[in-house]
């Protein structure tokens, strides 16, 4: 699941950021339902060996349940960067703010991709390291691109452009936020799954 986010994530991205026509070679809308069935699955299954083995995994249940809701949550926002890459007539320049959108863009690659990795092997080091990460460098940088529009306070046109950056900063900062409550899994319990790690002051 987590694998197909991140193919319909570039696919998305590389086509409001770099494309004029807002072609992909994938079809992000089957992957989405794909994603939705593999989360539908797992539940199921989660279910079903619960009602067999009784509480004796009961929290890792839970921890894989609340995972696979990030993951589909995450193909829900992507689908949305995919919408916007449809609709908007060429490829999304955000001067100027561009240079602060390439940062934050670069960084919820980065952070979406390592959490992958950090999660498929539990590291918690890096799972720490990412945790970090989206606190320092994109949830504020996300927020200052979308209230500098909304304020007022950069001068941005046409108002189309205005509009999809405010939501495009909206939609990464989601991605990296879900990204974050997954790779909190690895290092937190069930009841502290999308907070900080427990061992922090």
């Amino acid at each position: 699941m987590l694998d197909l986010d991140l193919t319909m994530y570039e696919a998305s991205v590389e086509s409001l950021r770099h494309s004029d026509s807002g072609e992909m070679d994938i079809d992000v809308y089957a992957l989405d339902q794909q994603i939705n069935e593999y989360e539908r699955d797992v539940r199921k299954k989660i279910m079903t060996h619960l009602s067999v083995t009784g509480a004796r995994d009961l929290a890792a249940g839970l921890v894989l349940v609340s995972v696979v809701i990030d993951i589909e949550r995450i193909g829900d926002y992507t689908k949305n960067i995919c919408d916007m890459a449809r609709h908007h007539p060429k490829k999304l320049d955000a001067t100027p703010l561009e240079e602060q959108l390439q940062e934050v863009e670069a960084g919820v690659g980065d952070i979406f991709r390592h959490m992958i990795a950090a999660f498929k092997s539990s590291d918690e080091e890096s799972a720490k390291q990412i945790m970090s990460d989206y606190k320092e460098s994109i949830s504020g940088s996300c927020d200052q691109i979308t209230n500098k529009i909304v304020s007022g306070k950069v001068d941005m046109t046409p108002a189309a452009d205005a509009a999809a950056v405010a939501l495009y900063a909206r939609y990464l900062k989601r991605i990296a936020a879900h990204s974050r409550n997954i790779i909190t899994s690895v290092v937190n319990p069930f009841d502290r799954i999308g907070y900080k790690y427990k061992g922090d002051d």
